[in-house]
């Protein structure tokens, strides 16, 4: 059952923000060196591998069909100009080794345990598999790892619906007020219509107010899902739009963010520089998405992962959306390697 979370209506920053890279450097600075799952707290400054490979190759434990998935699932990708992967002779891509770091759960507004009771080790489990098929492998050693990479989800945080709006009634009563004050064949005396007039300007203000609430809204959530591509919602450039052919555009995908929706970003960072340098250069990021709606995180995330997977490392250029089709996905059992002692240097 899902339920509204009130201490969840908070402002969140986008991850990659100075949160984000505050929580990325204690991955570093912490474990010393991640695995291909890396706990958040390590003592002795040891860290627990496990290997990728026991996740998908490993002890399987028997299929697990995703129940339907419903909706529109969107992925927008970027990569940086530095980053670039090399090919092997046959032109497929030379595999690069990666290590996970726990970005965390960004929550949401809605209790909803499908999602609430998955930790960072059943999520990263879930995307080792895509990001496998697109020859990124776990690392075991940090003298040979590549990448870094963060993983977020969660579930937007997103406007009220507009007939719930004490400013939207107010402005349709004020309208109402106004029209039956200055009807031309049976108008109200004056003091009424200036009443009337006063009543129309204060609701039109908080009307506007909300509105621009709304719009700030909508870019965050924009910004954390890849619906910023176009710099179409929550931007003067947008509000333009509605008097040109791209309204139609605009209009869907204004409504697709004001509904909550399951959220992953995976954000790529140089370990070596990040581990040597502890400087933070970001070399590709992918966030995906679903509508929560109809759906369930844990039987979604594999499907939308899945989808996103062949931009993992790749360009998209610009936000792409999909209807999700009923997917059948395989997951191993995960298996430990046991503690290793920091490297000493």
């Amino acid at each position: 059952m899902r339920r509204w979370n009130e201490s969840a209506r908070t402002t969140r920053k986008k991850p990659g923000s100075t949160i984000g890279r505050s929580r990325l450097q204690g991955a570093i600075d912490e474990a010393h060196y991640p695995s291909i799952m890396m706990a958040s707290h390590t003592p002795r400054r040891s860290v627990w591998l496990l290997t990728g490979w026991s996740i998908l190759l490993a002890g399987q434990v028997p299929a697990r069909a995703a129940d339907q998935v419903e909706g529109i699932t969107a992925v927008a990708s970027k990569v940086s100009n530095d980053y670039v992967r090399a090919k092997l002779p046959d032109g497929s891509f030379q595999p690069e080794l990666y290590a996970f770091g726990k970005g965390g759960n960004w929550g949401g507004e809605i209790s909803d345990a499908t999602i609430d009771k998955l930790h960072f080790m059943d999520v990263a489990r879930v995307i080792a598999e895509p990001l496998a098929s697109q020859k990124y492998r776990p690392a075991k050693d940090p003298n040979t790892t590549r990448l870094l990479i963060m993983i977020y989800w969660g579930t937007t945080a997103v406007p009220g619906p507009i007939s719930d709006s004490v400013a939207y009634n107010s402005f349709g009563t004020a309208q109402a007020d106004l029209s039956r004050a200055m009807n031309p064949f049976n108008p109200e005396p004056g003091a009424i219509q200036d009443a009337a007039m006063s009543e129309m300007s204060s609701a039109t203000v908080l009307l506007n107010m909300e509105n621009r609430q709304r719009d700030v809204t909508d870019f965050k959530n924009a910004a954390m899902l890849g619906y910023d591509a176009e710099g179409i919602i929550g931007t003067d450039y947008g509000l333009e739009l509605r008097r040109t052919p791209q309204k139609v555009r605009r209009d869907d995908l204004i409504s697709e963010i004001e509904e909550n929706r399951y959220f992953v970003v995976l954000m790529a960072y140089d370990f070596q520089l990040l581990w040597k340098e502890k400087k933070h250069k970001l070399l590709w990021e992918t966030r995906f998405s679903i509508n929560e709606r109809h759906n369930q995180f844990d039987k979604a995330l594999p499907v939308m992962a899945q989808y996103a997977s062949q931009y993992f490392g790749q360009p998209s250029n610009g936000l792409l959306r999909t209807r999700v089709p009923v997917g059948r996905v395989d997951i191993g059992e995960t298996k430990s390697l046991g503690e290793v002692e920091e490297p000493k240097k």
